[in-house]
């Protein structure tokens, strides 16, 4: 299982046609220069496997689960665990577990880098401390837990570091401006810097987007963190595409924060200074995602989000406006 200048731009495309782990670093590497590399060409994009993802069916987890130690970064509880086969997996709980694991599958799809992602519904974590730092309401006395995501630990995996919105090699490419669609395709407002992930892997240096729960709600956070995240009712209800003014293009996404949210001014204002990514993005680079993302079959879409646990009617829901806003792109 598993996450500029014309020059910078060729050596993205030169790169090779796949990368067996999205993301994984080896140990040592990280201190060569690398090629920084954003988006693979997805060359045939309607055989991608949207159930498994990046990590395809031979990576994903297997139980029995024990229990390793508490992972304290971040707003929702996260575990770290192993797995039958020795494999250590990031468990993350709560609201963000099914938008994320979808999320994953359709940024993967279009050619970008992700985690590599499981959605359990039911499982059992032997060892888990009685006395938890966060989570506790998450985990029954016996372990059992429900709806968890696992991402999965590549062996000899080292975080590179993170990479800037504002300042990174990519800015002004066409992969870039196809990523900054994307987060607005799929109305991921938390697009705080410290959520991009930077991994040294065989003479790369990839860059991606490494936390993509705060997706398929609101274009913004909004009221409650219920209606922000992996809510269909505000997603089928938010606007995708702001303004079309060429050579550029406005998406909504990411919006400001609900109004109540002044009584906290510094994550306020944070939140206001991120809407730049959907803005003033160039037509011709939101069409060519477009063109990509069209290339998915209506069950890919339902695929992604079948696979991170939502119901038959959330799936035919979030597929049906995914789809829409596909064709809007299309249109442009």
């Amino acid at each position: 299982m598993n996450f500029c200048t014309g020059r910078l731009f060729a050596l993205t495309l030169l790169a090779a046609a796949s990368l067996p782990l999205a993301g994984a670093p080896k140990k040592g590497e990280h201190a060569a220069a690398g090629t920084p590399v954003l988006w693979r060409d997805p060359v045939d994009v309607a055989s991608r496997n949207l159930i498994y993802g990046p990590g395809g069916e031979k990576d994903q987890p297997h139980d029995p689960f024990v229990f390793v130690k508490e992972d304290l970064h971040g707003t929702n509880p996260k575990f770290v665990i192993k797995d039958a086969a020795g494999v250590k997996w990031k468990l993350k709980l709560g609201i963000e577990a099914r938008p994320e694991t979808a999320a994953s599958r359709i940024i993967w799809a279009a050619g970008y880098f992700a985690d590599e992602e499981y959605f359990v519904p039911d499982l059992i974590i032997r060892g888990v401390p009685q006395n938890l730092h966060r989570g506790e309401k998450y985990v029954e006395p016996d372990g059992y837990t429900h709806n968890a995501r696992l991402k999965r630990y590549v062996e000899g995996e080292e975080k590179f570091g993170s990479w800037k919105w504002k300042d990174n090699p990519f800015v002004g490419t066409r992969e870039f401006n196809g990523l900054r669609v994307m987060m607005a395709l799929i109305n991921n407002w938390d697009l705080k810097d410290a959520n991009n992930t930077i991994y040294d892997y065989d003479g790369e240096r990839v860059y991606l987007v490494s936390d993509l729960g705060s997706s398929f709600g609101t274009t913004g956070f909004g009221m409650t963190l219920a209606e922000s995240k992996g809510n269909l009712e505000s997603y089928t209800n938010s606007k995708f595409i702001q303004k079309v003014a060429p050579p550029v293009i406005d998406f909504f996404g990411p919006g400001p924060p609900a109004f109540d949210h002044i009584i906290q001014p510094g994550n306020f204002k944070s939140r206001f200074a991120m809407e730049w990514i959907g803005k003033g993005i160039p037509i011709d680079d939101a069409r060519w995602i477009g063109h990509i993302l069209a290339r998915l079959s209506p069950q890919q879409i339902q695929d992604a989000f079948g696979a991170a646990g939502f119901s038959p009617k959330e799936v035919a829901g979030f597929s049906a406006a995914i789809e829409g806003r596909i064709a809007e792109l299309n249109k442009l």
